[in-house]
């Protein structure tokens, strides 16, 4: 296996986009391609995720998207996986430049659902849970994450403040992101006045439907031995899966796929927790910040939402969570989010960051989910 590098990302504003998801798609591709120092031609093969292009009246995105490249002979693969799909997408590509098949592979996440009234977009998003049993019997991804959040409270006694410290701060760090969706700050009097969506849920515990596009281009270090920038070195990339409804799993309280992906990530990378600066977690529900700290393997089962509460997740605490905002308020804009939190590694390795730089920080792991854990990426990144 090549050693395989991030060497170009880039993103727009997550909220609601103006322009099409395919010209999005385009223009966010560009520029990560530009700040890898590549051409269009340079790219051997594109994936491209977008879960929802039914919004749009539009499948088969990637011939669209490399036409608009100007590499049209490009071949490209449409890979979805709920939430998690450019974070899969980024997994083929790093096994395509890691196995010797391709040099330079791009990976593109786009969504737009704006335009769509809150049932039909919110219908959109139950496909991902098992529709018959789920969805048609009335549950949401609020009540589903709210049956966890319940359970977890019922184990743990978890306190309204500790959920609402992850919101708390998420919000402080989208603040200064100008990727992010929501750019304002929430006090903990906001949160714990805000309305309940799905108890134990409050309205500042759940993120927003969002627009938006990210990208990122994976080359081989034979291929790119003088990158632009400095590049993320993939240490580790893996996928797992779990039994996608809830009601069959033995446990409410965490997502088993998140806790193999961990642990197949590490041992993949050599590396053991402690070595992590900082993670991009899916924190599509406050809840599940919370419980994927623990599944990941930082902090025991019950301890993480008093950890966050007492400031060690924070920007300048012992181990920053979520520096970007988060899902929460970066926004979630489906296929884009796990390319997104790439992006953010990205420009943090590169002094990129602005007010929400975590200094020093020399190894990075990212965490994407799909829907209620049916599918768990994981990836490590460190510096050459």
């Amino acid at each position: 296996m090549r050693e395989t590098w991030v060497v170009g990302a880039a993103s727009n504003r997550f909220g609601k986009m103006a322009e099409s998801g395919r010209e999005a798609a385009a223009t966010v591709a560009l520029r990560a391609i530009e700040s890898a120092g590549l051409e269009p031609r340079d790219i051997g093969m594109t994936f491209v995720s977008n879960a929802f292009g039914i919004a749009e009246r539009q499948a088969h995105l990637g011939p669209l998207l490399n036409t608009a490249l100007g590499i049209p002979e490009v071949p490209s693969a449409t890979i979805e996986s709920a939430c998690s799909s450019s974070s899969a997408a980024l997994h083929e590509a790093y096994v395509h430049v890691a196995g010797g098949f391709l040099d330079a592979a791009l990976v593109v996440g786009v969504e737009k659902l704006s335009h769509l009234d809150t049932l039909t977009a919110t219908s959109y998003f139950a496909i991902g849970a098992d529709y018959p049993f789920e969805a048609r019997n009335g549950a949401t991804f609020p009540g589903l994450y709210a049956t966890i959040a319940s359970a977890y409270r019922q184990k743990y006694g978890t306190r309204p403040e500790e959920l609402g410290a992850v919101a708390v701060k998420n919000h402080a760090n989208g603040a200064r992101n100008p990727h992010a969706h929501f750019q304002k700050e929430i006090t903990m009097d906001m949160y714990l006045r805000s309305p309940v969506i799905a108890s134990p849920l409050r309205l500042f515990d759940c993120c927003p439907f969002s627009d938006g596009a990210a990208a990122i281009v994976v080359a081989a270090r034979e291929r790119r031995p003088s990158p632009v920038g400095e590049p993320l070195v993939i240490r580790a990339s893996v996928r797992t899966g779990s039994i996608a409804d809830m009601h069959d799993r033995p446990g409410l309280t965490g997502l088993p796929a998140s806790r193999l992906a961990a642990e197949r990530a590490f041992r993949q990378a050599g590396l053991s927790p402690k070595e992590i600066q900082f993670l991009e977690v899916h924190d599509c529900f406050t809840i599940a910040e919370i419980a994927a700290l623990e599944d990941l393997g930082f902090y025991p089962p019950g301890t993480a939402g008093r950890a966050t509460r007492e400031g060690e997740t924070q920007r300048d605490g012992r181990l920053p969570v979520n520096p970007s905002g988060g899902l929460k308020a970066k926004g979630h804009p489906v296929s884009a989010t796990g390319a997104s939190q790439v992006v953010e590694i990205f420009e943090q390795f590169n002094g990129l960051a602005g007010g929400r730089q975590v200094p020093h920080a020399e190894v990075a792991l990212a965490h994407n989910v799909g829907a209620t854990g049916g599918s768990c990426s994981v990836h490590i990144f460190g510096r050459r």
